[in-house]
């Protein structure tokens, strides 16, 4: 099972913004009848939205603000007034009383019609109030900002092709299940297989495709690593998928906060690799480090441990595997299986009575996985070996009825 994480960055825009001397204000409540209404953005001088403060509107070229509207986060404000002719007012929350930070002259309500008009700090008429070191701290602030919407597109772009990522990862998941229904129940196994590794084939190649890309646009996010790995892993192009998952784990070590799943993800991913290619005494040690490394996820990393050598029949390996997964976690009945699936290649034959002699701890096993899982998938097959050999079974198994 891989982890999926997602990437996120900030973008924070600030620009100073001048203050001009203002008169008194007298906010007012415009008549019900013959009214128009405004709305519109206020922009910085950096071109971004510049959230809070009010704005106002004036009929006596800024003495008096007679209607003002509240600016919300986005910049965006609204509202409405007697028809006429004002002067629009922008004053910022922390401006002080008596002050604007800029003003339009010349905005014309009329009744019945919403006008849009933006107070645009941005324009060169502004600009050209400012001092010479406001324009240079706009011009460094124009550059910061420049800078971190780059960095912003990239997330977006990166975020956007792990999204695609984790559905692939769902679809290699689901893939035995969809090529059955495709194929119905009446398939060969051949053909069923063929048709699985064709999907899986598909989805590793998107995979690797993406994340080959985005290792380009941004090296040092071990997350895109650990996604190329897993791709490569896959198309079983193990050696560039082991120096893959190693290169994750170095860039994220490095870091001043290492993000624990990501470098348990990587180790267990050298585990996988290791585990499926007979390298017992590899395996064992990445799954160890990814355990060491994400106490949180031990369990399900020693699980998975214990799952490939089942899988390739490593009797020795899995024993091993399970006995350290349950010391994490006691109630996995899985794990009682695997150890008694392994321990059980070990049974005799007794000459005498001609029936299979199982190995104490196999028993054990056996017995401690009807107990977890009396209805399980294994439950009859258990059963079945534990009659064989004369065993009792435990009292919480029920045997299917007859039909």
């Amino acid at each position: 099972m891989k982890r999926t994480f997602s990437l996120w960055l900030g973008l924070a825009v600030a620009a100073g913004l001048l203050a001009l001397t203002l008169p008194t204000a007298h906010a007012q409540t415009p008549p019900a009848d013959k009214t128009g209404k405004i709305h519109g953005r206020v922009i910085n001088p950096t071109g971004q939205p510049q959230g809070g403060g009010t704005v106002s509107l004036s009929t006596d070229g800024g003495s008096t603000l007679k209607y003002s509207f509240p600016v919300d986060p986005t910049g965006a404000y609204a509202g409405e007034a007697p028809a006429g002719t004002y002067m629009l007012v922008y004053r910022n929350v922390d401006t002080p009383a008596g002050k604007m930070v800029d003003s339009i002259r010349g905005i014309k309500i009329v009744a019945g019609v919403d006008l849009a008009e933006d107070d645009d700090m941005s324009r060169q008429e502004y600009i050209d109030t400012m001092s010479a070191s406001d324009k240079k701290q706009l011009e460094d602030l124009k550059k910061e900002n420049s800078e971190a919407l780059k960095a912003n597109s990239l997330i977006n772009l990166l975020n956007a092709d792990l999204k695609v990522v984790a559905q692939d990862k769902k679809d290699i998941d689901e893939a035995s299940a969809t090529a059955a229904q495709q194929l119905g129940a009446s398939a060969s196994k051949a053909d069923l297989a063929a048709k699985v590794a064709e999907i899986k084939t598909a989805k590793y190649t998107d995979i690797q495709s993406l994340m080959t890309k985005d290792t380009a646009l941004k090296a040092d996010e071990p997350l895109l690593w650990n996604n190329l790995g897993f791709a490569q892993e896959g198309l079983n192009e193990n050696d560039d998928a082991i120096a893959t998952y190693k290169k994750s784990i170095d860039i994220e070590t490095a870091t001043k906060k290492p993000r624990l799943p990501v470098i348990g993800s990587a180790q267990a991913g050298l585990g996988d690799i290791y585990a499926r290619t007979g390298k017992v005494p590899d395996a064992n040690a990445a799954f160890d480090a990814a355990a060491k490394a994400d106490p949180s996820n031990a369990a399900l990393y020693l699980r998975n441990e214990a799952v490939i050598f089942y899988q390739q029949n490593n009797g020795p390996a899995q024993i091993a595997a399970a006995d350290e997964a349950i010391k994490i976690d006691p109630n996995q009945a899985i794990l009682y299986y695997i150890k008694g699936q392994g321990l059980v290649q070990n049974a005799t034959v007794d000459p005498k009575t001609q029936k299979i002699v199982l190995p104490p701890d196999c028993t054990a096993a056996y017995q401690k996985y009807l107990d977890l899982a009396p209805t399980g998938p294994y439950a009859d097959e258990v059963a079945s070996i534990l009659q064989q050999a004369g065993e009792k079974v435990s009292s919480s198994y029920k045997a299917p009825k007859a039909h």
